[in-house]
């Protein structure tokens, strides 16, 4: 185990392709809204996926420059269907902020 800032962090052996880090885009009014007037775009990833790997995905797929990203871990909401109870599953959310004037285009 490595030491960082006094915490103990495992090494991950585990390599990620680009493809493998971005799931999907999730396109929202909200996200829409803060693409066209922020450069923000939201996308779900991998949950083991780190910020620099996301970054470098984002450019590497879509061939725009990333200037920041932020990251959600979002809880899986507990739902109920007629007499059982669940859960739905928790996703890892990013929001990537671009350089310039790139834009990613989604058709």
């Amino acid at each position: 185990m490595k030491k960082y800032n006094g915490q103990n962090t495992k090494e991950r052996k585990l390599k990620l392709e680009p493809h493998q880090v971005i799931l999907r885009p999730l396109v929202t009014e909200k996200g829409v809204y803060q693409s066209d007037v922020d450069r923000h775009y939201t996308f779900e990833v991998n949950p083991v996926a780190t910020k620099t790997e996301i970054k470098a995905a984002i450019e590497q797929l879509f061939n725009v420059g990333v200037e920041k990203v932020a990251t959600q871990n979002r809880k899986g909401k507990p739902r109920r269907f007629k007499m059982r109870s669940g859960k739905t599953s928790g996703m890892k959310r990013a929001i990537v902020r671009l350089k310039g004037e790139d834009k990613i285009e989604f058709v």
